[in-house]
């Protein structure tokens, strides 16, 4: 087979922890979602490198309740699983009771209730072996001892059939986390991430003739990592998954990081795939030397082109798109498609950006550096705590709004920086009466504000660096910066509501 190029990331923007499952020749992946609802993403492929997103995994507030969720608490790393007919999602609730895991037989449809597992830990991940039991497995600390846990649970009740025990506690490097087990030609491989989701990052594996160990190491640990690549432009490269294409051929999937200016990144952590084979001693070995590149050459498999959701939302059907987040789970009342046909209606409340609970937002990840978010708004404040418009958002520390308000009985358009403890308004201009375009322009270093009343006649009013809105910007985060819609009487509910006609975003060529 003639090698050929794909690009990485596979699934830009805020996409990490990304896990697999193959049934035939269909490809499912599911990635974290912290605080934003809906929860776990899923994307489908035929070929490993273009994937459509079909579905959540957790749409219903009975299956992911995030009232309690601070910034990047909520869902923590997902495994996806296929067994008899039935797919499983496992994951960490960090703002309810812990570890559960939900199934069903259609990706694209409903998922269950969840199933709650009694074992502590994060990363939770589920085996299923050819004699029929079925392993769990968390990076759980269980008799003083730090790493890898497991136990046998009834997969119909999620019971524990057995105590929980240690298996492995890696090969020394720090946050031994995001376990999978797999059994390859007889041999059961333990594969982990170490080193902290940072610029450490780094897969190992391991290997026993027992689900419980005892485990080799492999000694050409780790098996992936960019730890020792400093100025590449992919970093952080560690959470791997495993899985064997319908060829025969070994692939995995993992996250790393693309960077900015002296090391800073915004766009989150993203999924990137790499080719894998087994040597004449039975190791994987990840691209020949452990590392990816932006641009990839491999024996792929036959491409086949997924169809994405249109990038421009006019807001006329009965529902979101599908690339539409809320922040937690979202209030009643408080957004509405039906109230005026073709608009999105945002009713503000109390909530603001700046608290960790559920303002009235709708936003979608921003997955390219060189990119356009572009929306008309029609909204006429009735007093001068009401605004509405766009916010690039990380989270409630860290975010730049871009909206219309009354300052002194006067409709303006601001803009403000918010930024650990610092909140000021960076511009502010009149604006007319009327419909308005707001305009975010993107680059890898610098956000640019323009507005007007028609696409052709946009006027500047300011800019913001990427830098103060990436993961080392002063709060330790897992997440990823969105472009949203939002509106807030800021601690009081607005009297008026804004009106969104639509919502476009670009990618620069």
């Amino acid at each position: 087979m003639p090698k050929a190029k794909y690009n990485n990331p596979i699934i830009p923007g805020f996409n990490p922890d990304p896990s697999i499952c193959r049934v035939g020749e269909d490809y499912y992946l599911i990635t974290s979602s912290f605080e934003f609802f809906p929860g776990v993403p899923i994307y489908h492929s035929k070929d490993l490198i273009n994937w459509k997103h079909i579905n959540y995994c957790l749409t219903r507030q009975s299956q992911l309740m995030l009232h309690n969720a601070p910034a990047s608490g909520g869902i923590w790393a997902p495994t996806i699983r296929y067994h008899n007919g039935t797919f499983y999602m496992t994951t960490t609730n960090k703002a309810d009771q812990g570890n559960f895991y939900v199934t069903t037989t259609d990706p694209a449809g409903d998922w269950s209730e969840p199933i709650w597992v009694e074992q502590g830990g994060i990363d939770p991940s589920l085996f299923f072996d050819d004699d029929g039991k079925v392993y769990y497995t968390t990076n759980e600390k269980v008799d003083g001892k730090s790493g890898i846990s497991q136990s046998e649970i009834d997969i119909k009740t999620g019971k524990r059939l057995t105590p929980v025990k240690h298996i492995w506690s890696g090969t020394g490097g720090s946050a031994p986390e995001a376990p999978h087990l797999y059994k390859i030609n007889g041999v059961y491989y333990l594969m982990i991430a170490e080193g902290g989701t940072e610029y450490g990052h780094m897969v190992t594996i391991a290997r026993s003739k027992s689900p419980w160990g005892s485990f080799e190491s492999c000694p050409r640990n780790p098996v992936l990592t960019h730890r020792d690549r400093k100025g590449y432009p992919i970093q952080g490269t560690g959470h791997a998954d495993l899985v064997q294409a319908h060829d025969g051929s070994w692939w995995a999937v993992f996250l790393g990081f693309r960077y900015t200016r002296k090391y800073f990144h915004h766009l989150g952590r993203e999924t990137f795939l790499v080719p894998v084979t087994f040597d004449e001693d039975g190791w994987p070995v990840f691209n020949e030397n452990g590392t990816v590149d932006l641009e990839m050459e491999a024996d792929c498999l036959p491409f086949h082109s997924m169809k994405e959701p249109e990038l421009k939302d006019d807001f006329d059907e009965d529902k979101l798109k599908i690339y539409w987040n809320f922040l937690r789970n979202p209030y009643e009342n408080t957004w509405s498609l039906s109230e005026r046909k073709g608009y999105l209606t945002l009713y503000g409340s109390e909530i603001t950006l700046d608290q960790a609970d559920s303002p009235t937002f709708i936003g979608r990840r921003q997955q390219h550096f060189d990119c356009t978010a572009q929306t008309l708004i029609e909204f006429n404040p009735s007093a001068d705590n009401e605004e509405a418009g766009m916010t690039i958002y990380l989270n409630n520390e860290h975010h730049y709004d871009f909206f219309i308000t009354k300052s002194a009985g006067v409709r303006e358009v601001q803009v403000r920086r918010v930024v650990g403890d610092m909140s000021y308004i960076a511009y502010k201009k009149p604006v007319d009466d009327g419909p308005v375009i707001l305009d975010i322009t993107a680059d890898m270093y610098e956000y640019t504000f323009s507005f007007g009343y028609d696409k052709e006649s946009l006027q500047t009013l300011g800019t913001a660096r990427t830098q103060f809105v990436s993961t080392e910007a002063g709060v330790l985060g897992f997440t990823g910066v969105y472009f949203g819609l939002y509106a807030s009487g800021n601690g009081k509910k607005c009297t008026a509501p804004a009106y969104f006609d639509w919502f476009d975003y670009q990618v620069e060529e």
